[in-house]
């Protein structure tokens, strides 16, 4: 009997397991696939930024993180290739990074990658697309809070030209106040500095926020409160910091993670949002439905190719092998993944 009883538990938990590799394979083959796999970090990848070349597209660059103690800002080419010579290494725990176009420093125009640093609780900014460093140490965030941790970043480019650096972190209040907003300017020296604007923002306490979206062109940014839903409120500082919407708040697995927001036209296009532990995107109307543009309706949803995926980015800019647009995502071994735009959204 016990030798009997141990073959029916054999023959179960073969099935079982069966039953899971099948599903598994099935998952993998509906999943849209990739064009290019970058080259692996030495850490943990985490979150992906574009920038794109004003002149020559097929010289723009993806920007990602590598979130480790001895982590950095790694740059990659178009074919996912690491660009070590502009990579910024010896980072402690950089989070997430986001770019902007045109920070006047010293009566020039200039693009910039920032980045959050945990460990240290500051952003570093540097320019595009040498990566040589704006600050001399870092500015740091938070100062005077005893909640810091930095993690999110995104950043606003106001109708004045402006720019805005708006930082999330690992716990905050939960009324208002969990996001502060910082100008970012030239110090007078060629350098940025960074001063607090504004601090808004609701957070439920239950997990954290930390992918953070900017819709410039509309005026709204983006925030995943893991575990309950997106938040939007208005970007610029001079605006009502009332929340105008919380969607996405049923279908997650759990996490909701990385948000990208991707631009038909100015007011139109799609907001995608990982849905992490499915291994899936959901994607929302960007300019909401109907008479209401802060009803997100769901699109639909999109399984990928990437596991546990965190940040992601997207553009609408043509580049080459990517006609219709670029959309990068992480995954976690260590790298990102390029699709093109068609793949995600169907035909």
């Amino acid at each position: 009997m016990i030798l009997k009883k141990k073959t029916n538990l054999f023959i179960l938990s073969s099935l079982v397991i069966t039953a899971a590799c099948t599903s598994q394979n099935k998952v993998d083959e509906d999943a849209v696939k990739p064009t290019i796999i970058t080259e692996a970090t030495p850490n943990d990848t985490d979150d992906p930024a574009i920038w794109i070349h004003p002149s020559d597209v097929s010289q723009s660059l993806i920007i990602g993180t590598d979130k480790d103690t001895n982590g950095g800002l790694y740059v990659y080419n178009l074919n996912g290739e690491i660009d070590h010579s502009r990579s910024v290494k010896g980072l402690k725990r950089p989070n997430n990074v986001d770019v902007a176009y045109g920070l006047t420093l010293n009566g020039s125009l200039v693009d910039i990658a920032v980045t959050t640093e945990r460990e240290s609780n500051k952003i570093r900014i540097y320019s595009l697309p040498d990566m040589k460093a704006l600050t001399q140490d870092g500015i740091a965030v938070f100062e005077g809070e005893t909640q810091r941790d930095p993690m999110g970043i995104a950043l606003y480019k106001a109708p004045d030209s402006s720019i805005y650096a708006i930082v999330g972190r690992k716990e905050g209040p939960k009324e208002e106040g969990y996001l502060w907003q910082y100008l970012l300017e030239d110090d007078g020296q060629g350098a940025v500095k960074a001063t607090v604007v504004r601090k808004f923002g609701q957070w439920s306490g239950k997990k954290e926020i930390e992918a953070i979206a900017v819709d410039n062109q509309l005026g709204f940014v983006y925030c995943s409160d893991e575990t309950v839903g997106v938040r939007k409120y208005y970007a610029h500082p001079d605006s009502s910091n009332i929340e105008l919407a919380l969607f996405g708040t049923t279908g997650f697995a759990r996490d909701h993670e990385g948000i990208s927001i991707y631009q038909s036209t100015d007011s139109t296009g799609f907001i995608l949002v990982s849905d992490q532990q499915a291994n899936q995107f959901q994607i929302f109307s960007r300019e909401g439905k109907g008479s209401n543009p802060h009803e997100h309706e769901l699109i639909k949803v999109v399984r990928v190719s990437t596991n546990e995926s965190d940040g992601s980015e997207v553009t609408s800019v043509p580049l080459p092998g990517f006609p219709k647009g670029l959309f990068v995502a992480m995954s976690d071994d260590k790298t990102f993944q390029l699709y093109r735009w068609e793949d995600i959204i169907g035909n």
